[in-house]
């Protein structure tokens, strides 16, 4: 192989689609993925003879100098995901995000190729300024809140990635992902679009916690690894950092509404809206950013980028999706919580 990409979290939702583009542009691969939450079935249909698959985690993988044969890039996607694991498990999230970075921003210094890493719109915490904006201050909750570990590990991955830019010469670019949507990303990692998704399909409830208000900016991961592709490129996005996600927000109830509306449009039974009280799932204390919206000016002056898909575009694609899967039998779980926090 040569002029090869490696992905770590390469057979993730979003991993697997930015392969995808990869190869359709000429490129060869590596996927790099433990299979914690990546699925080998998202990337069964690339092609054996441009894509070879390594089954471990990003450090591991990346220790062995040999793997980087060939090798212009490195796209960090790997990191613990769900609102769940960060509640439930906040110390096994901090180690897999902090560690696995670390070693991973170490070999591509050692190997001497650019770097992208992927970080959350969570490191803004609950800054109440709207849109926000890569200069602004993050504000985050007490430590005594895990709620608010999640966001904290992806800022040290950024400082780390940051820091080895400035005083190793490292091609780092760091972005902000934004509540990313679209073909094979699944709902069990609380995930609230395909849940809806699910659930709408199945003429089931759509649970909704708190009161619905809250608003989010979902951008198509079609969309959202054109963008990563494009800062990969260019030598201007290096030691800075880009919010990546569309800039129309809406709330969670209208989502839920445009949901159920595409769902009836393609003969599902009718479904319905109960919202439920965020202390029911997550227990007393739990906080919620009400709003989160990305400034992307500074990705679009850069690259030119722009959202093609509308979230309209993106859930009518997979109710279709999801109601041919049912129609084979091949429909996935319908768990009993559905996510109206993030996505």
């Amino acid at each position: 192989m040569t002029d090869t990409a490696i992905i770590t979290g390469g057979a993730g939702f979003i991993g697997s689609h930015l392969a995808e583009r990869l190869v359709n542009a000429g490129r060869d691969v590596v996927l790099v993925d433990n299979f914690a939450t990546g699925r080998r079935e998202n990337v069964a249909h690339l092609p054996t003879d441009r894509v070879s698959l390594i089954e471990g985690t990003a450090a591991e993988v990346l220790s062995d100098p040999a793997v980087f044969a060939g090798v212009s890039e490195v796209y960090h996607l790997a990191a613990a995901v769900g609102v769940k694991l960060i509640v439930d498990d906040p110390a096994g999230m901090i180690a897999t995000n902090i560690d696995d970075t670390i070693a991973v921003l170490r070999a591509c210094v050692d190997a001497k190729v650019r770097v992208l890493v992927t970080s959350s719109s969570e490191v803004y915490g609950k800054c109440p300024v709207l849109p926000l904006r890569e200069d602004m201050d993050l504000v985050f909750g007490p430590t005594t809140a895990s709620r608010w570990s999640y966001g904290l590990t992806k800022a040290l991955d950024e400082h780390l990635a940051i820091d080895l830019a400035r005083r190793d010469g490292l091609k780092a670019v760091v972005v902000r992902l934004f509540n990313t949507v679209g073909p094979r990303q699944v709902g069990r990692y609380g995930m609230v679009v395909p849940r809806f998704v699910q659930r709408a399909c199945a003429g089931r409830p759509l649970e909704v916690y708190g009161d619905g208000g809250q608003t989010r900016a979902f951008c198509d991961v079609r969309d959202v690894v054109a963008a990563l592709t494009m800062l990969m490129q260019n030598d201007d996005s290096f030691g800075r950092v880009f919010n990546v996600g569309h800039d129309r927000q809406v709330t969670i109830r209208r989502l839920a509404e445009l949901v159920i509306q595409q769902a009836e449009k393609h003969g599902s039974p009718g479904a319905t809206i109960e919202t439920v009280p965020y202390e029911a799932v997550y227990g007393e204390g739990f906080e919620d950013p009400p709003h989160r919206l990305p400034d992307v000016s500074r990705l679009r002056e850069l690259t030119g980028w722009t959202p093609t898909y509308t979230l309209e575009q993106t859930v009518a694609g997979l109710v279709a999706d999801e109601l041919s899967r049912r129609q084979r039998g091949a429909a996935g779980s319908d768990d009993t919580a559905v996510d109206g926090r993030n996505a």
